[in-house]
């Protein structure tokens, strides 16, 4: 019995030290989120991304001649266009506006990318650990810098291009462009060269994954060449020999270099 009441005794003393120590030390903290709050974070993070991209299109709407002047730059570069002054021609009334709205539009997006992302940024990483956001910025990273490097390959590369597909019908053919096709042209240039570009932080995220080894990436070099030749021409929307190779170029010495990160990675 006395060591019954002993114990009992020693058991109410932890229970009352635990108790004070609980009611000393802080409540921790609660990270979870309902599915209310989650979406009403998804709704700021929209809001706020809508804003940047309204804002950089009035900045744009405001610029439109000096970005139309960048952007109809590789067409006064050719020799084959009519003489005179160097304008693109409208048949439409509303092509103007419309014209003045796509550039406005695409520009504001361009200009507002880095908020975009950032708030992207910010609504993922409430639900990723640690170690999942230390892989998460070299990717975010990379991944916005590899598409604007091959934004710029794609303005460098277009007016070669553009010459390409000017003279290949023969001097017969006389040059005259709408806003609104050579304009849709410049941007799915761009774009194909951007998403072509990510090619190499797609491997490197097999690798981490898993899914693939840098050694078996390392055998399929050969299928590779034919494989990013074969996926260059696919997403080229001009089909012209320099886009294909500025862009089947590129993208081989990624998976090279991927492998490269991916030994690295395993080290």
């Amino acid at each position: 019995m006395q060591r019954r009441r002993t114990g009992a005794k020693a058991e109410a003393a932890i229970a009352v030290r635990e108790s004070s120590r609980r009611q000393l030390s802080p409540p921790a903290p609660d990270t979870g989120m309902t599915l209310i709050e989650h979406l009403t974070e998804l709704r700021r993070r929209i809001v706020i991304s809508v804003a940047a991209v309204a804002v950089g299109g009035i900045v744009a709407f405001a610029l439109y001649n000096r970005i139309l002047d960048f952007l109809i730059e590789p067409y006064c570069q050719l020799e084959n266009r009519p003489p005179g002054p160097c304008t693109l021609f409208i048949t439409d009334p509303l092509e103007g506006f419309a014209t003045r709205l796509k550039v406005a539009t695409w520009s504001g997006f361009f200009l507002a990318s880095p908020v975009v992302l950032f708030q992207l940024w910010r609504f993922v990483t409430p639900g990723l650990n640690p170690n999942e956001k230390r892989y998460a910025v070299p990717f975010v990273a990379s991944s916005v810098v590899l598409f604007f490097f091959g934004a710029v390959l794609a303005k460098l590369t277009f007016p070669q291009a553009l010459d390409f597909l000017v003279s290949v019908g023969g001097p017969n053919l006389e040059t005259i462009f709408s806003p609104a096709k050579y304009l849709r042209l410049v941007i799915l240039i761009t774009i194909s060269f951007g998403v072509a570009f990510q090619f190499p932080v797609l491997l490197v995220f097999l690798q981490l994954a898993g899914a693939l080894s840098s050694r078996r990436l390392a055998g399929w070099r050969r299928p590779a060449v034919v494989v990013v030749f074969i996926v260059a021409a696919v997403i080229t929307p001009s089909q012209d020999p320099y886009t294909l190779l500025f862009m089947a170029g590129p993208m081989y010495v990624f998976y090279e270099l991927s492998i490269l990160v991916g030994k690295l990675l395993r080290r």
